[in-house]
């Protein structure tokens, strides 16, 4: 049975670790809450309601597709088009072409910085994968204007950043929501790991300080990894009530 992503993919292997799942999340919490079609996302009341899960179903949908067949995957993407179309029904108007591609490329971007981050520099090739599997979601999606490999979406990703990220009212709430379902320790630890994952303009629109003491973070990570407390860092990341979803994210690559 034909997959949507092959085993052995370097895509399987990052989307089957919770490790660099949950570092995608804190990369894609900062970018909604920056982009200027986030109140869309307020329209239907579930990110400010539900921050943590709202995101975290973003991050386990793209999961869930990555390890599918493909005839599984086509329909689990058809759904999110239908879920979408339902909502621009429901407002009256249109969610801008530009804001779907925002979202598969933030998808595409933190893919890479987070295993980056963690383990170890992708090759070039292990890129082009990583663009072409979100790059086939966004042309079942029917989303225009997708540069068609790697190198050429690079200049168009920093466009974009530029061009549809603003700090708003909706940001400033955003993160207001953030801190009371986190707490202030999680946070903290959430504000942290934006600083060495984001891209500078991001980190610069958030304000996010890149200091020494933040460096320590992913060294920190990486020990707990190989002294086996790994679970006790998962536990302090995200609340209680989300650790039987974080263990559920790990996967076996084949």
């Amino acid at each position: 049975m034909e997959l949507f992503v092959e085993q052995g993919s370097i895509v399987r292997k990052i989307w089957s670790n919770a490790d660099t799942i949950l570092f995608i999340f804190a990369g894609a919490s900062a970018e909604f809450a920056l982009n200027k079609a986030v109140d869309w996302l307020y329209f239907t009341g579930k990110l400010p309601a539900d921050p943590l899960g709202r995101l975290f179903s973003t991050v386990t949908y793209a999961q869930r597709i990555n390890f599918s067949t493909l005839k599984d995957a086509n329909f689990a993407i058809d759904q999110i088009t239908a879920i979408h179309s339902a909502v621009e029904k429901n407002r009256g108007s249109q969610i801008p072409d530009w804001a779907y591609r925002d979202v598969l490329f933030l998808l595409v971007d933190y893919s890479v910085r987070a295993y980056e981050l963690l383990y170890n520099k992708l090759s070039s090739a292990e890129k082009e994968e990583i663009y072409h599997t979100f790059y086939r979601m966004g042309l079942r999606m029917k989303i225009p204007d997708l540069p068609e490999n790697y190198q050429n979406w690079l200049p168009v990703r920093e466009n974009h950043l530029r061009r549809n990220l603003e700090k708003s009212r909706f940001t400033v709430d955003l993160y207001k929501q953030y801190r009371k379902h986190l707490g202030l320790p999680r946070f903290i630890l959430l504000k942290e790991v934006q600083a060495q994952l984001v891209p500078g303009y991001v980190r610069q629109l958030l304000g996010l300080k890149d200091i020494f003491l933040l460096k320590l973070i992913v060294p920190m990570y990486k020990l707990s990894r190989k002294l086996k407390l790994d679970g006790l860092v998962k536990a302090a990341i995200l609340p209680r009530d989300y650790q039987p979803q974080i263990k559920a994210l790990e996967r076996s690559v084949n």
